[in-house]
């Protein structure tokens, strides 16, 4: 049935009352726990002093976002903003000359940070690639790719590399881990784009302006080689009416997500209560649920508001960056969950897609989502907890085939086909609810820990079972077809629009005719 498929206004009205109903209702009782909780033994090492006015410690478990707030601040502020200064100035003196004069910047400010020992393993390494990326073989270049790859992603080379670079302060291995791992990713893709160039190849100083671009270099996202080609080497630099409006409100989206998360840190230890696993077995099952749910919305926030900030200085740098990912509230599908779009289309581009087609094949999605995830678990860092989350993620993505591969024989087509677009949304809405619990409990692994996720599934599906369970799943099933209802509308949106420029062009064409 068509995505199209409308339901009630007040059927509507009472799935948001109950969503929101039970969305408050979950976090009272964190709220509770929080509160209650907060001068727990366990909790000495990851709730600190915050807010002295509301007499309410703050939950700093999260040592990235601690970071990128605290130590990285000034450092990144300080680099961004020379960026987007001197990109500014050879922008206007010199527009086709913009991608070399990035590079020079980036290369610059790698240098100060990390020393030239840094520098040249991560020449010699893009030195490698570019020489394999000649052969024009692209098994070859995936062969050099990912070896180099797991040469920082595995013992003991990790350690043998990182011993090149000397000297030591608090960012040292955070930057050499974030550049070395995305410069490799950026490397394969220069290379396999080569693969795909027919006359002739890329140089190596388009690798460098491509790896060297500084908003990208340590942290991502990675832009696949043939955008970011295009883009940094296109001299026309106007904007599009709105352009600055909307980089403007952007920017202070992100910033008003920052103080969002800072005032849900001082009152929900989303992070912390999870790690004492003594307090959380305490726990309602409703409290469970929202804190694993919570959980994964927060992963969400954090990897926006990351690429966004960079994502807004390279839109003044005239780019158009991969988009931030989308919200767990809004995925049902297996197909669309990623927590950082630049990673999931190079895979999706140079692997699953490549290999898997048009993904209706049971045997080649197979293949396709194994090797996708093969290479996501070698990206992450192999590890007991790494290889679970690959496995149930990869199993999670066919299934969803398997099922409606079954369910589009018969009889069920059929009885499909008799039923209203409105029922049939519902029917599969409540499948949906399933779904998106399943990707809640296969991805809150990555984020807490085996023995909590556990605990989880354990209290909604045995333990809660039928009241949690079925409860659950219907607060789940109303927010399934709210987000069902905001597809639909931007569905008939894009139709509009779709109409709108056809009739535009059709009097275009009687008047040549």
């Amino acid at each position: 049935m068509g995505v199209k498929a409308a339901l009630p206004k007040y059927e509507l009205y009472f799935y948001t009352t109950v969503l929101f109903g039970a969305l408050l209702w979950a976090a009272d009782w964190i709220f509770e726990a929080s509160s209650e909780h907060a001068n727990r033994k366990a909790f000495k090492e990851s709730v600190k002093p915050g807010w002295h006015y509301f007499g309410r410690k703050m939950d700093v478990a999260d040592f990235e976002w601690v970071m990128w707030f605290t130590t990285f601040r000034s450092h990144i502020l300080f680099a961004l903003s020379g960026h987007v200064i001197f990109a500014k100035i050879c922008s206007m003196l010199s527009p086709k000359r913009r991608s070399f004069i990035y590079m020079l910047y980036g290369s610059i400010a790698v240098f100060v940070s990390m020393g030239w020992t840094y520098i040249t393993l991560v020449l010699s390494h893009c030195i490698v690639l570019y020489s394999v990326s000649l052969a024009k073989r692209k098994w070859l270049c995936f062969l050099a790719g990912l070896t180099s790859l797991a040469t920082f992603k595995m013992e003991p080379f990790v350690s043998w590399q990182a011993g090149f670079v000397t000297g030591s302060f608090s960012l040292q291995d955070v930057l050499f881990y974030g550049g070395c791992g995305f410069s490799v990713m950026r490397c394969m893709s220069f290379a396999l784009e080569n693969c795909e160039k027919k006359d002739g190849n890329y140089s190596f100083m388009d690798l460098l302006k491509y790896n060297f671009y500084l908003p990208f270099f340590y942290f991502g996202p990675v832009m696949t080689f043939d955008r970011f080609h295009v883009q940094a080497n296109n001299p026309d630099l106007t904007r599009k009416q709105g352009e600055m409006w909307n980089i403007r409100t952007q920017a202070l989206l992100h910033l008003g997500a920052i103080l969002v998360v800072d005032v849900f840190f001082h009152f929900l230890y989303i992070l912390t209560i999870p790690t004492d696993m003594k307090l959380v077995r305490q726990l309602s099952d409703w409290s469970l649920a929202g804190l694993a749910y919570s959980n994964l919305v927060y992963d969400w926030v954090k990897a926006a508001v990351m690429f966004g900030v960079i994502n807004t200085v390279s839109r003044l740098d005239h780019l158009d960056p991969p988009q931030p990912p989308k919200c767990i509230t809004m995925l049902y599908v297996f197909a669309e969950t990623h927590f950082d779009r630049g990673i999931n289309d190079w895979l999706c581009k140079y692997v699953y897609d490549y290999l898997g087609g048009n993904h209706d094949r049971i045997f080649w999605e197979l293949i396709a989502t194994i090797s996708t995830f093969s290479v996501t678990t070698l990206w992450l860092g192999p590890c007991e907890i790494v290889y679970i989350w690959s496995f149930f993620n990869c199993f999670g993505l066919n299934f969803e085939l398997w099922v409606a591969k079954f369910f589009s024989l018969e009889p069920f087509a059929s009885i499909e086909r008799a039923l209203s677009e409105s029922m049939s949304r519902r029917i599969r809405g409540v499948f949906n609810a399933a779904n998106f619990w399943a990707i809640v409990l296969y991805n809150v692994l990555s984020l807490n820990s085996l023995e909590f996720a556990k605990l989880v599934a354990r209290r909604l599906l045995v333990k809660g079972f039928p009241v949690s369970t079925l409860s659950v799943l219907f607060v789940t099933y109303c927010g399934v077809q709210l987000v069902k209802e905001r597809e639909r509308k931007l569905a008939l949106q894009e139709e509009a629009a779709a109409d709108a420029a056809q009739a535009k062009e059709e009097p275009g064409k009687a008047k040549v005719e």
